[in-house]
């Protein structure tokens, strides 16, 4: 794409920045999607723009066999049926987003087709506003969710969940300009809208400055994490909190205009919800602890470079699961 496009896209970004600061919370939401848009004309040596990148270098599709021990703890319904229902909601790149061509890929949609076939199961996929999901497979229209959740005991209350692995909040920033997330009082943190970082991290690093008699972070939330990321990258933000295989994942995409900065917080897991006392669980468990043993888990995760907080088992709620 032409430079001057690229330049122009920087100084539509700069408006709807300033402008997302004066606006009602409805108008902000909307400034910030046209603002991901904006970024998204960027060429991919200023911005991170993860729907071009598309698949990673040696990616490989799964291919599982039917693990029969797994298969006969599907639930009667779901064998008939013959289909794992899903919900995700992209982009939160690289557990899930969209090629270049609307189809959906990452670790969380390919970890998902690989159990679908360890149970003899095809792997429907239903792209749903991320609030949407959990009451989606509470009324039972979805099997479970594979979108990023992470386990804590206030959605516990309602489902369970089969963890599959454990990642935290991870900040990056400019080479030329780093931080540190313990001391970013007065600095601009960019974040995805709705995520951990957005409705905690940034707001309780935040609340310590002002209580320290020191300047607030000022937050800018965007709807994706691409948006996040090239708003950091453009100069828009001091820094970027995410969740730490997005992090990782921007930076990877950022040809080195970018690199983490600080440790990893407040890890957990991440874990697919479903209803609570669900017959699907011991099935989707017995299919993780098979992959994880034949060596695709690994494989899946590691090709979307993630090699930190792998699963060594299946955990139900952040523990092993008991057996009858």
């Amino acid at each position: 794409m032409a430079i001057d496009q690229c330049w122009a896209s920087r100084r539509e970004l700069n408006r709807l920045t300033a402008l997302s600061k004066l606006s009602s919370p409805t108008v902000f939401t909307r400034l910030m999607a046209t603002v991901g848009c904006a970024a998204l004309l960027c060429t991919t040596a200023a911005c991170v723009t993860n729907d071009e990148a598309g698949l990673p270098d040696g990616w490989e599709p799964s291919s599982v066999s039917v693990d029969a021990d797994a298969r006969a703890l599907v639930p009667p319904s779901v064998a008939k049926r013959g289909t794992l229902i899903i919900g995700s909601n992209p982009p939160f790149a690289p557990a899930e987003f969209k090629d270049s061509q609307g189809t959906m890929i990452g670790f969380d949609i390919d970890l998902a087709r690989a159990v679908a076939e360890t149970l003899g199961l095809k792997l429907e996929v239903r792209e749903m506003d991320f609030n949407l999901i959990l009451p989606a497979v509470a009324a039972g229209s979805l099997d479970f969710g594979a979108s990023g959740f992470t386990d804590n005991e206030e959605r516990r209350k309602n489902f369970t969940f089969v963890n599959y692995l454990t990642a935290g909040i991870q900040w990056a920033a400019r080479p030329d300009n780093l931080i540190n997330p313990d001391d970013a009082c007065g600095r601009t943190v960019a974040v995805q809208r709705g995520t951990v970082s957005d409705t905690d991290d940034v707001v309780k690093r935040s609340e310590d400055c002002v209580a320290q008699g020191k300047p607030p972070i000022t937050k800018l939330a965007f709807e994706s994490s691409d948006a996040a990321a090239t708003a950091l990258i453009l100069g828009r933000a001091d820094a970027l909190s995410a969740d730490s295989p997005v992090t990782a994942y921007a930076v990877a995409r950022s040809d080195g205009k970018i690199e983490t900065v600080g440790s990893l917080s407040d890890a957990a897991s991440y874990g697919w919800p479903v209803p609570k006392n669900s017959e699907l669980t011991p099935a989707l468990v017995a299919a993780l602890d098979s992959l994880i043993r034949n060596g695709e888990y690994e494989r899946i995760m590691k090709q979307w470079g993630i090699e930190e907080g792998l699963a060594d088992q299946a955990l139900v709620n952040g523990e092993p699961p008991t057996t009858p």
